[in-house]
Formats: C-alpha cells, structure tokens, sequence
C-alpha cells in the first residue's frame, strides 16, 4: 500500500512510517509531496494519506498521527507503543498532554537530522529510523521493569 504525507519531514512523519512499516503495512510505500498537493497525489495515486489537516490518521484534539494509527490498527495493546507513543506526541506537539520528559530530546535528535543534508524525506526516514528503533528498546525496557510511564517519571 502506499502512505502519502506532507514533505520536509520532522518528528510524527518519522515515527508515522517507522510504526507503519514495523506494526502495520511491512510492504508500505512512502510519498512525501508538497503540502498543497498531498490530497490530488493521494487520489492519483490511491495511498492513504496521514498527518496532514483533516486526516483520519492525523491529529485530532491532543493527539498526533501516532497516536490516530495506533488506535486505528489497534496496537494500543502494546504497552511498549503506548509509551513511545507519549514520547512521540510530546516531542511533536506542545507536551502538555503528558508532559514527557524523553520528548525534548527526541525534538532536538529529530531538529538536528533536519539539518544533516539528506537527499530527500525517504533517505531521512531510513537514516533515523535507528533511532525508534532504540526507543521502542528503551520503552519495552521500561515496561519489564515496571515504569511505563518512563525512568524519568516519579
């Protein structure tokens, strides 16, 4: 399937196809398109298209798109997710929905590969998915040891 976003891509349009091609579509295609064209390309081109204005799987209230697709696929189940998920959201948005301390730390990770000179959203994606990787590690460790709200939370 294909997934289509807006492009200049930061936090959530770097979490968003990390979770989808881990937990939802592992064939999953990505277009990241201009803003103002997303909606025609994404008719044209038949892909689903997410975290951008009036998407199903875009923000809504508090909530960011990781938030919209974990609770659309139904992998809020995941404990470990869950709190990524916080993560995410507070790096992406305002951070008062759970005021996570992780979060301004991944703002700054996903600020500064903004500025490494990648070829394109897709080659930036792959360069940082690392990254969520290590947190999805993170997170599934802090759920073993019983904190999943986090190690810096009291």
């Amino acid at each position: 399937m294909k997934w289509i976003t807006r492009e200049r891509v930061k936090v959530d349009r770097v979490a968003c196809p990390w979770l989808i091609k881990k937990f939802v579509d592992p064939q999953a295609e990505f277009l990241f398109v201009p803003h103002e064209r997303v909606a025609e390309i994404a008719k044209k081109e038949g892909a689903v298209s997410y975290d951008c204005q009036g998407d199903e799987l875009g923000h809504h209230g508090k909530g960011c798109s990781f938030d919209a697709i974990l609770k659309k696929y139904e992998l809020t189940e995941n404990p470990a997710l869950v709190l990524l998920a916080r993560i995410v959201n507070g790096a992406d948005t305002d951070n008062s929905l759970w005021h996570q301390p992780e979060s301004a730390g991944l703002n700054a990770i996903a600020e500064g590969f903004r500025h490494m000179g990648f070829k394109d959203d897709m080659e930036q994606n792959m360069a940082e998915w690392i990254v969520y990787d290590a947190l999805y590690e993170y997170c599934r460790e802090m759920i073993k040891r019983g904190k999943p709200e986090g190690a810096f939370k009291s």
